[in-house]
């Protein structure tokens, strides 16, 4: 079974996002608390997701047996999800990255990654049923025009985003943005004003108790927001 998002390829720099998540990268690469981040060069935005299991042979037999075409790499397994490139490989105990600052003022871990769909249903059979995520949440609300799938993998959420406006489709879906905990939303926010960054005063979030600011440049292309006030998942 898949246990976790083990890494993130983004199209962007790797002192963009050292100076994004607080920390300083190992050969050219990073990780948080849960989750690690590979850099290329080229065009910007997030790119793919790899997901973690135990054991890739035994989770490429079970996503054959429920029709999930996958493809062996150096590093696993790589298939498509409706559009979304998508990776298995075997679980890693990689240490985050070392801090490049305060730890209060540093990314700590990832809170969410964004799927965009134009047809929810298509996306609950694929998260769902063929990987096998746990859908914990499933939500429309017209005061923000969207459908919210949250399907949670390890202690952050794969969420998929519907908007409900554009009606449903068979158009693929894409990957879109990510959520980053922070210790301490204020000291993450003046850190990245502090090295020029465009970012939004903190504001409070639709999760009790939590506040988000959105990160406007400086991501690789990637929409971003910080939350701050919320634990592990």
């Amino acid at each position: 079974m898949i246990t976790a998002l083990d890494h993130l390829v983004i199209g962007g720099s790797v002192a963009a996002y050292e100076t994004l998540l607080g920390r300083r990268a190992r050969d050219g690469r990073l990780r948080t608390g849960n989750v690690g981040l590979r850099l290329e060069s080229g065009a910007p935005g997030l790119r793919s997701m790899a997901f973690a299991t135990a054991d890739p042979d035994k989770e490429a037999a079970l996503l054959e047996r429920r029709a999930v075409k996958t493809t062996r790499t150096d590093h696993g397994l790589a298939f498509t999800g409706h559009g979304v490139a998508i990776g298995l490989c075997a679980i890693t105990d990689d240490a985050p990255s070392a801090l490049a600052t305060d730890e209060a003022a540093a990314v700590a871990s990832l809170d969410h990654v964004v799927v965009r769909t134009p047809n929810p249903e298509r996306a609950v059979a694929f998260y769902g049923g063929r990987l096998g995520l746990d859908l914990r949440l499933d939500r429309s609300n017209p005061q923000w025009g969207a459908r919210l799938l949250f399907f949670r993998c390890g202690d952050l959420v794969v969420e998929i985003a519907h908007d409900l406006k554009k009606g449903v489709s068979d158009e693929p879906d894409h990957l879109w943005g990510l959520s980053w905990r922070v210790p301490d939303i204020a000291a993450a926010h003046a850190r990245l004003e502090t090295a020029g960054l465009d970012v939004s005063e903190p504001r409070e979030g639709r999760r009790p108790g939590s506040q988000v600011c959105t990160v406007k440049n400086g991501t690789g292309g990637v929409p971003t927001i910080l939350i701050g006030g919320v634990g592990r998942w």
